[in-house]
């Protein structure tokens, strides 16, 4: 298996895209532990293995170092770093004081730095990975969530600096995430047919499952990958069609029909 007997740490692994990813690591043979701050409501499993849970704050870097260090002393080395935590509501800028939109970069730029830096020495032991979880967000507009875009293109340059900095003992690269389907989504996106609606503006006809995620996931961290290096893998189906296209389309309609 291609991570057979492999050590990796998936942040905010409990649900949606990170138990997806969670899930994909302990089918590819990996021993996974997953952390949040509080546990899932049921244990994250995948061919007939679990994911042990660890309860950590990633905004505390002193709590970060100790669980790590934990983890290794637990499983004897660290080969994988998921840094997949993160998010944030919808708020206008204009809506939200500048602490809020503080903690939001905090919790999507500051925290998986403080991962990494914990995770740096284990993983240079190991020769291993880190693996960045971005968002298209952070390549385009994103009102409504500015600071998240900020803060996941922040991210992307963290990324290709570590991987300058820290080759050839650590890989560090950046799946960059379009729209995915959790169990989440109907917050964002509304009922099925709002779901279904946002689909059709995808180009793969539909948006990700958070398998799709956890099998790209695997393939950075696998010897596969083992010359990806500051790279930045779009998984987003392809993309975003551009609405100038349908309303140059709509024009041509409408002229046609007159």
């Amino acid at each position: 298996m291609e991570l057979d007997g492999r050590v990796a740490v998936v942040t905010g692994g409990t649900r949606g895209v990170g138990a997806g990813i969670a899930r994909a690591f302990l089918a590819a043979g990996a021993r996974v532990v997953v952390c949040a701050r509080r546990p899932p409501d049921e244990p994250v499993e995948a061919a007939g293995r679990k994911a042990e849970f660890r309860s950590v704050d990633l905004r505390a870097a002193q709590a970060v170092e100790a669980f790590l260090a934990g983890v290794v002393e637990s499983y004897g080395h660290l080969d994988v770093l998921v840094n997949n935590a993160g998010g944030t509501p919808y708020r206008l800028l204009a809506d939200g004081g500048p602490e809020r939109h503080a903690r939001v970069i905090e919790l999507n730029l500051l925290a998986p730095l403080n991962a990494a830096l914990a995770a740096h020495p284990h993983l240079k032991r190991a020769r291993g990975s880190i693996v960045m979880i971005g968002s298209v967000s952070g390549t385009r507009p994103s009102p409504g969530t500015a600071a998240y875009g900020a803060a996941k293109a922040g991210l992307e340059n963290l990324t290709r600096s570590m991987a300058v900095e820290w080759a050839p003992e650590v890989r560090v690269n950046t799946l960059v995430l379009g729209m995915v389907r959790t169990e989440l989504s109907h917050l964002h996106y509304g009922d099925e047919d709002g779901l279904a609606a946002v689909a059709r503006t995808i180009p793969a006809g539909r948006m990700a499952r958070p398998s799709d995620i956890g099998d790209a996931a695997v393939f950075l961290a696998s010897d596969r990958a083992a010359y990806v290096n500051g790279a930045s893998l779009l998984v987003h189906g392809g993309g975003e069609r551009p609405a100038f296209l349908d309303a140059a389309n709509a024009n041509k309609s409408e002229a046609e029909g007159n």
